[in-house]
Order: structure tokens, then C-alpha cells, then sequence
């Protein structure tokens, strides 16, 4: 695969994740969207630390596969609180932090 395929298909890829992000108001969705965006980012990465032989691009892509994690795990348990409280998952009646 060339480079210009794996920025394509990165670019792909961040595009569905955005155009989900803004598109759906379910708050589940909203972060499986996250993810996929910062997957695209991990793959581009990827591609150009692969293209210039080096190992920067792959360092960066551990980090961000931990700050992935770490909110994978802290938007779940505030998912789950909320669900808890509302019954819902919807953003559009998720209204707690209106004044």
C-alpha cells in the first residue's frame, strides 16, 4: 500500500467519524465516533512513520491509543451515571448542566 492510500483511507475515516459526531445525538454513538476519529489519526501516523523509516509517528500512536483508553473508560462511567439518572442516552435531553 502506498502512502497516498493510507492518508486516503485515514482521511475516510476521520470524515464518517466527524460527519457521526455532528449527525447523531445518541451519546454512545458520539463516543464510538471519538475513537474512530482518533483511529484515523493513529492509521496516518502510522503511514508516515512507515514512509519516513522512523519510529516518532509510531511513539505518538501508543499515546494516543492511552488517552483513547483512558476516555473510553471515564465517558462510560459517565454514560452509565446518566443513563442511571435520565433513562436516556439522547443529548438532545441531557440538559444537566443548563443553568
Amino acid at each position: 500500500m502506498s502512502l497516498e492510500h493510507v492518508v486516503g483511507l485515514g482521511i475516510v475515516l476521520f470524515a464518517v467519524g466527524a460527519a457521526g459526531f455532528f449527525i447523531r445525538s445518541n451519546a454512545l454513538v458520539l463516543l464510538l465516533c471519538v475513537e474512530l476519529m482518533l483511529n484515523a489519526v493513529n492509521l496516518i501516523l502510522v503511514g508516515f512513520s512507515r514512509y519516513l523509516h522512523g519510529t516518532e509517528g509510531q511513539v505518538f500512536v501508543f499515546m494516543i491509543m492511552t488517552v483513547a483508553a483512558a476516555e473510553a473508560a471515564v465517558g462510560l462511567a459517565i454514560l452509565v451515571a446518566l443513563y442511571r439518572l435520565l433513562r436516556t442516552l439522547n443529548m438532545s435531553r441531557i440538559n444537566l448542566l443548563k443553568g
